[in-house]
């Protein structure tokens, strides 16, 4: 089974998703539909919970080919600073260019209950920056200057209010 992504302007959005206390069948079968889900969209390498509508603290990611999942996730450190072109599931069809820290220490429990840390740089880093956004109701447009950000809606309402007229991908920076 697969869900539907959700966008811009759905309030689940926006809202703080709850810790997980109890790992079971349940939630491992959530974690194989965000998978499935993910992998359905072809351009997606990491999915929260809430993107499909599940206010869990949980999210997802391949790069590589290695799929992974992490539960209540927490940044323990971040350094450095990089600019890069982010885009987001839940804002198709728009890419921004965005600083975010460098390499991050994330931290968390695995499917099986264990404590799990990932040092990450670059890439790796900026997906578990902004799907941990995703767990906090936060959303890339939150993250922009305000110019930049009036000027990200506009161009994202304009593309979707007249998808056959807009780019295949919107880059602003």
């Amino acid at each position: 089974m697969s869900y539907s992504i959700r966008t811009f302007g759905d309030p689940v959005l926006k809202t703080q998703a709850a810790e997980i206390t109890d790992i079971d069948g349940k939630l491992v079968r959530l974690v194989d539909e965000m998978f499935t889900t993910m992998y359905e969209t072809e351009s997606g390498i990491g999915l929260a919970a809430p993107q499909i509508g599940v206010q869990k603290q949980i999210f997802v990611w391949d790069i590589d080919e290695a799929p992974r999942v992490i539960i209540n996730p927490v940044i323990a450190e971040s350094s450095g600073e990089w600019v890069y072109e982010e885009g987001c599931l839940s804002i198709p069809g728009l890419a921004v260019e965005l600083v975010r820290p460098k390499q991050v220490l994330l931290e968390g429990v695995d499917l099986d209950g264990n404590r799990v840390q990932y040092e990450a740089d670059e890439l790796e880093a900026r997906l578990f920056q902004h799907e941990l956004d995703h767990l906090n109701g936060v959303l890339m447009f939150d993250r922009m200057e305000a110019d930049q950000r009036r000027e990200a809606v506009a161009a994202y309402r304009r593309m979707s209010e007249s998808p056959e007229r807009a780019p295949r991908r919107l880059r602003l920076s």
